[in-house]
């Protein structure tokens, strides 16, 4: 549901509940459902940590307020996940970003996207072909996503410039790598550019999965230029596969290791493009049912399945089917004889305590 005006106080306690400690995408949601607003959230968190036998404090609104100020410095503006402007395809995905920073132009999102991406260490023959291959994207009105790192993702950029979005795993302020300072500036001035971390964060290796998701999510597909077995550009592939996304890869030389990731993405499902003509009539003909077949598609997290209402379950009867490995919540609704509701709310308990991680898929695990 999206709503048109988001008042400054709510907008605030919003921003301080997503960055308080153990609060995801999923909790986030759940307790705005809950409590009707985020203050509200905010006031519950000690007691509903306090069930999972665990003390908590939310962030302080200092460090809030130290935040809007850095993103104004950047020129940057929040995007919450129920205003009309926040993409409808990235919406959908698990674990949806429920507070984005961005730059640029926001109608960019609302156009038909594709994601590209690829090999840093990229061969010239493909940062060439890549660039071409933006170049005729946008030219027949695709926005062309990509994550700003060097090789393919560079000369998607370049090649689509203004029609581009460029998703980073920093904060709004940080460029990475340095070498793309005046690239991502222009993605920024030109085009769009989107942060889910706070300003100020510097990338690390965790948070780019969490950027891959938002690639995939915002894009009705995911074109992989070249990308090794190994390559991050694959777990960009693995996620649209799973969001229902279509998967495309140009083919390589069997004998080029580069290659290699594309291939083995075509042989397990994706769609083999050989030209930009191909990933415009695979994407002008989708209708929510991808033609590629590489990997199952996942079923997200439901908020219709939680019902804000439900008196918990006993947190520590929950935690007691629950190992590290992750399992289905519905299986745990399963094995517990409890109703969804319950069992729902017992997790969010056991998650804000901190006891609880989860996972792509609706997946939860123990944290130990």
């Amino acid at each position: 549901m999206a709503t048109a005006t988001l008042g400054q106080d709510e907008a605030f306690a919003r921003i301080r509940l997503l960055r308080s400690p153990n609060i995801g995408p999923v909790s986030y949601a759940q307790l705005l459902a809950r409590f009707g607003n985020a203050q509200a959230a905010l006031d519950a968190l000690p007691d509903l940590a306090a069930k999972g036998k665990r003390q908590y404090r939310a962030a302080p609104g200092s460090r809030i307020e130290a935040e809007v100020a850095a993103v104004r410095k950047a020129g940057a503006r929040y995007l919450f996940h129920d205003m009309p402007e926040y993409p409808a395809l990235l919406r959908e995905i698990d674990g949806s970003p429920p507070i984005l920073t961005v730059r640029g132009d926001l109608s960019l999102a609302a156009r038909p996207c594709v994601a590209m991406v690829g090999a840093r260490n990229a061969s010239a023959a493909a940062v060439k072909l890549a660039r071409e291959f933006a170049t005729a994207l946008a030219a027949e009105g695709l926005t062309v996503v990509s994550g700003l790192a060097r090789g393919i993702d560079g000369a998607a950029h370049e090649g689509a410039l203004p029609a581009t979005i460029g998703v980073i795993a920093s904060g709004i302020d940080i460029t990475y790598p340095p070498q793309h300072a005046d690239l991502q500036e222009r993605v920024a001035s030109e085009g769009l550019l989107i942060a889910e971390e706070p300003p100020g964060t510097e990338p690390r290796g965790q948070l780019f999965p969490k950027r891959n998701r938002i690639i995939a999510g915002l894009s009705a597909g995911t074109l992989v230029v070249e990308a090794a077995p190994k390559s991050g550009s694959l777990i960009t592939a693995r996620l649209a596969g799973e969001a229902g996304r279509e998967v495309m890869a140009i083919p390589g030389s069997p004998l080029e290791p580069r290659s290699e990731g594309c291939n083995r993405l075509i042989r397990e499902g994706a769609v083999l493009v050989q030209s930009p003509d191909d990933v415009v009539e695979l994407l002008s003909s989708f209708d929510g049912t991808p033609r590629s077949t590489f990997r199952e598609h996942a079923v997200p997290f439901d908020l219709g399945d939680f019902e804000p209402d439900a008196e918990a379950a006993d947190p520590g009867d929950i935690a007691a089917l629950l190992t590290t490995a992750p399992v289905p919540v519905d299986e745990i609704v399963r094995q517990s004889g409890q109703g969804a509701g319950a069992v729902q709310m017992a997790l969010l308990e056991l998650e804000i305590s901190g006891r609880l991680a989860r996972h792509a898929g609706g997946r939860v695990s123990l944290v130990l």
